[in-house]
C-alpha cells in the first residue's frame, strides 16, 4: 500500500470508528432504560457510557479530517480504544453488575468490535509512520 492510500485508508477508520461511537452514544443516551431490562446493566452506566462517546466521536472526526492525521492524537484514539474494550469486560466481572445473557453478548461483542478498530489504527498509523521516514 502506498503512503497516500495508507493515510486515507487511516483516516477513512477513523471516520469510520467516529460514527460508530456517535451512533453508539445516541443509542445508550436515548435508549437507556430500555436497554437497561434487555441488557441486565444499569441504567446510568448505558447513559454515561453513552455521553463518553461524544467527545470521542468529535476528535476522531478532527483527527480523521486532518490532512495528515496527528500521530499522538491517533495513538491517543489506539489507547482510548483499548481501554474501553478492557474496562467493557472489566463491567462484566463487578458483583454489583448482573447482566443477562443479551447483556453479556452485547458487552462482548462491541468490546470486540472496539479492540479490532483499535488493532487496525495501530497498524495503519504504523505504515503511515513507516512511509514518513522512508
Amino acid at each position: 500500500m502506498s503512503a497516500p492510500s495508507t493515510v486515507n485508508f487511516l483516516k477513512t477508520v477513523l471516520i469510520v470508528d467516529a460514527l460508530t461511537c456517535l451512533g453508539f452514544g445516541i443509542l445508550l443516551t436515548t435508549g437507556a432504560e430500555f436497554l437497561a431490562g434487555w441488557l441486565g446493566l444499569p441504567v446510568s452506566l448505558l447513559f454515561y457510557a453513552g455521553l463518553i462517546l461524544f467527545p470521542c466521536a468529535a476528535l476522531m472526526i478532527i483527527t480523521g479530517r486532518q490532512k495528515l492525521p496527528n500521530a499522538g492524537l491517533v495513538s491517543l484514539i489506539i489507547v482510548g480504544n483499548f481501554v474501553w474494550a478492557v474496562a467493557s469486560i472489566g463491567i462484566l466481572v463487578l458483583p454489583s453488575i448482573a447482566p443477562t445473557m443479551i447483556g453479556y453478548a452485547f458487552v462482548i461483542a462491541q468490546a470486540i468490535a472496539v479492540c479490532g478498530l483499535a488493532v487496525f489504527e495501530y497498524r495503519l498509523l504504523g505504515h503511515a509512520r513507516r512511509f514518513a521516514t522512508a
